[in-house]
């Protein structure tokens, strides 16, 4: 099998460390400006800098000038259609880490329908008619691009 062609070898070339992640973390949290991003990650200027770079050049966050009165003109990041396409594979690694690794009096945010604030998880469902399905239930089938 050609791995090359492998969604998940793909997508963590582009968000699979620690930062960039912690940086969409933030960015669909609200945050835009460097150094709000530098203050709630205690990140190093040099890596945020690449991070964001890099996160800008795979077309998941823009980059657009703003300027406060009196100051020079920075940068602020927002995410593109692209970046909150990752908005679930964030929300199941908070999950996961929620049920896994923290403590349910130690979780800094829940998830929660925001008309209602009933609590919700991410769960598959079926395309054709919106049935849950356990995970257990999954297969594979081989795909245009699986060559033998």
């Amino acid at each position: 099998m050609d791995a090359s062609h492998c969604g998940v070898l793909a997508t963590t070339g582009i968000v699979g460390d620690q930062w960039s992640l912690l940086i969409l973390r933030d960015a669909m949290l609200g945050v835009r400006r460097f150094d709000q991003y530098q203050r709630h990650l205690g990140v190093s200027r040099t890596v945020l800098a690449d991070r964001l770079g890099k996160l800008v050049a795979a077309g998941i966050l823009t980059r657009e000038e703003y300027q406060e009165q009196g100051e020079r003109p920075r940068w602020e990041y927002r995410l593109t259609r692209k970046g909150w396409g990752l908005q679930n594979v964030l929300l199941a690694l908070r999950e996961w880490g929620n049920r896994y690794l923290v403590s349910e009096d130690e979780r800094l945010l829940e998830l929660v329908q925001a008309s209602t604030g009933e609590p919700v998880e991410l769960a598959l469902v079926r395309s054709s008619d919106g049935v849950r399905i356990d995970p257990r239930d999954l297969d594979h089938r081989p795909g245009p691009g699986l060559r033998p």
